[in-house]
């Protein structure tokens, strides 16, 4: 890993765990104001939905204006949503402040994924530097989730705002001194429009599973806290149990090269499918907290494995000059999808029971590992 990646990782981390961090402190602190589960689906949505409105516009703005001016608008966005919350921790600029943390983070990840693409020289360089960058959002969502609960613990909401407001500060600290990439972009114009993509068989079911897969994500993140205050935990246990969750995912990840030189991507998706349904069941008779923390790991390594897999059969399957659309539709369906579920979640937990949200995902999670089987054909589709 060279020197600059290395700034651009640390800055990453920080800028992610300002937002998982937030992402955890602000749902805790509407609860503590005594709202119910629908106000916290709410809150959550906007986290995702300024990912949703701004994915194509800050992908056209990073094209035009590089990767320093937008991280720089990003860190700024952010450091303000934090500080409105610490001056006035209520609910409705607890809504303000997720939108500021959404919006700050989709700027900052498309501008600094772009960057590190165009700088590789190689595709072994390529691969690597992604396999690096892919495990910034994993480590993020531990340091935020267990740095903010200690502060709730030991000095409360308004001084965790302050820390998630700094945060993004000490990140852009890390990437000003990034050089600007002086690769050209591609030559070849995109056919159509990005949604045409849809008619390929290849990447419907790719998205399709990339979908559940961050589904996962909004599930566990949404119900760990609630069930956690149900059950009596401290905000740093919370985010300890969520942190687990954050420690596998990214500790698989350090493996996925190795394990996909050896085994086929569309084998590990299914195993791991299967594996998060399985621990999804389980889960809901998990009461203390060591073995909470145990299903957040299993569960954590199983998900973990698959989005880099995913990403990798979405390269080969799709047309290298529409790789960027490509990747732009998904980003929009993860974060659109995010704005939805925890709502449905609000709803649907006040109804059923919060606990039978992990049932219902393991029964989507253990259909979706039927349909990775397809991939084995599919994966050399649409490379040309």
């Amino acid at each position: 890993m060279t020197r600059e990646l290395a700034r651009i990782l640390a800055g990453y981390i920080c800028l992610h765990a300002a937002m998982a961090g937030t992402r955890m402190a602000a749902p805790l602190l509407a609860l503590h104001l005594d709202y119910d589960k629908a106000a916290v689906g709410f809150l959550l949505a906007l986290f995702a939905l300024p990912q949703v409105l701004l994915a194509l516009p800050a992908g056209r703005w990073a094209d035009r204006r590089g990767v320093k001016i937008p991280v720089r608008a990003s860190v700024a966005v952010a450091t303000v949503g934090g500080a409105a919350a610490a001056a006035w921790p209520i609910y409705p600029i607890l809504c303000v402040t997720a939108i500021c943390a959404g919006a700050g983070i989709a700027a900052a990840s498309i501008a600094l994924q772009r960057h590190v693409g165009r700088t590789a020289r190689t595709t072994e360089h390529l691969k690597h530097a992604f396999a690096w960058l892919s495990m910034a959002p994993a480590f993020a969502n531990f340091i935020g989730p267990f740095a903010t609960g200690l502060a709730i613990d030991h000095a409360g909401y308004r001084a965790a705002f302050v820390l998630l407001a700094a945060l993004p500060t000490l990140g852009w600290l890390s990437i000003r001194s990034t050089h600007e990439s002086t690769t050209e972009p591609s030559a070849a114009a995109p056919s159509g429009t990005p949604w045409n993509l849809w008619r390929q068989q290849a990447f419907r079911h790719l998205l399709v599973l990339n979908w559940l897969t961050a589904a996962s994500f909004d599930v566990h993140g949404f119900v760990v806290p609630v069930l956690g205050h149900e059950r009596g935990l401290s905000a740093s246990v919370i985010g300890t149990i969520l942190g687990s969750f954050a420690v596998a995912a990214a500790a698989v990840r350090i493996a996925m090269p190795a394990m996909a030189a050896r085994v086929h991507e569309w084998k590990i998706i299914a195993a791991a499918m299967a594996c998060a349904a399985l621990f999804f069941f389980v889960y809901p008779f998990a009461h203390s907290a060591i073995a909470m923390a145990l299903c957040s790991a299993a569960i954590g390594i199983s998900v973990g494995s698959v989005q880099p897999m995913v990403m990798s059969l979405l390269h080969q399957t799709t047309p290298s000059h529409r790789h960027g659309e490509a990747f732009a539709m998904r980003l929009l369906l993860i974060n659109a999808s995010s704005v939805a579920m925890p709502i449905v979640f609000g709803a649907a937990g006040g109804v059923v029971g919060i606990s039978s949200l992990f049932w219902l995902m393991g029964v989507a999670i253990g259909l979706g590992s039927r349909l990775s089987v397809t991939l084995r054909a599919l994966a050399g589709a649409g490379s040309d």
